[in-house]
Formats: structure tokens, C-alpha cells, sequence
């Protein structure tokens, strides 16, 4: 088996970006279990409205600031900050202030499974 054979590389480039820039990336035609949104938001109040998944989410935080509701709980979280919620749990988030929102959402499943509940 060859090196090459054993990783893939996606470039930035190749990605899809949403108008907005985020990038949603399912692993399962690349052999992965996990899937990933990346996220900038470039505004305040932008973000995913309330739902759940069968899995647990994890975001990091990477700039800027952000207000995540997980069942009834409001949790405000800033550059470096992890936040992760179990699975079935209804949750959503918003960017706060004036400044982008980098925030990566690791989905431990090969795709994306969501209930939007809003």
C-alpha cells in the first residue's frame, strides 16, 4: 500500500463555500467518520436556528464571540473555548458582536443528521 493511499488531502480551494463562506464537509466519501462545518460569519445574530442531532456536537471557538442555547441553557463562548452538547439535545447559535464568527462544528458521524426544530 502506498503513503498516498493511506491520507487524502482536501484543499481549500476545492472546498464548498456557502454565500455566507461556510463550508460544510461530510467525511464519508472520503472514508472519514467525522464531518465538519466551518463556519465565519461576518455579522452579528448569524447562525444555525434550533435543532438536534442522533450524535454529540463539539464547536471550537476560534474568534470572535458567540451565544449558544443548548436545551435551555444560554452559553456565551469566546476565541479558544470548546462547547460540546449530547446527542438528541435541541441547540442553536448566534454571533455576537461586530466582529466575524470562526467557529468549527465537528459532527462525529460519516454525514450530517439533523431535526430542525425551529
Amino acid at each position: 500500500m502506498s503513503d498516498e493511499s493511506r491520507y487524502r488531502v482536501i484543499r481549500s480551494e476545492d472546498l464548498q463555500r456557502s454565500p455566507l463562506g461556510t463550508v460544510a464537509w461530510e467525511g464519508e466519501s472520503f472514508g472519514s467518520e467525522v464531518s465538519v462545518f466551518i463556519i465565519d460569519y461576518p455579522h452579528a445574530d448569524e447562525g444555525p436556528n434550533l435543532h438536534k442531532h442522533p450524535y454529540p456536537e463539539t464547536w471550537i471557538v476560534r474568534e470572535g464571540r458567540a451565544r449558544f442555547t443548548v436545551d435551555t441553557q444560554d452559553i456565551e463562548a469566546g476565541p479558544g473555548d470548546i462547547v460540546v452538547c449530547d446527542a438528541e439535545t435541541p441547540h442553536k447559535f448566534k454571533s455576537m458582536g461586530s466582529g466575524h464568527l470562526k467557529v468549527v462544528c465537528i459532527h462525529p458521524s460519516p454525514r450530517f443528521i439533523q431535526e430542525d426544530l425551529e
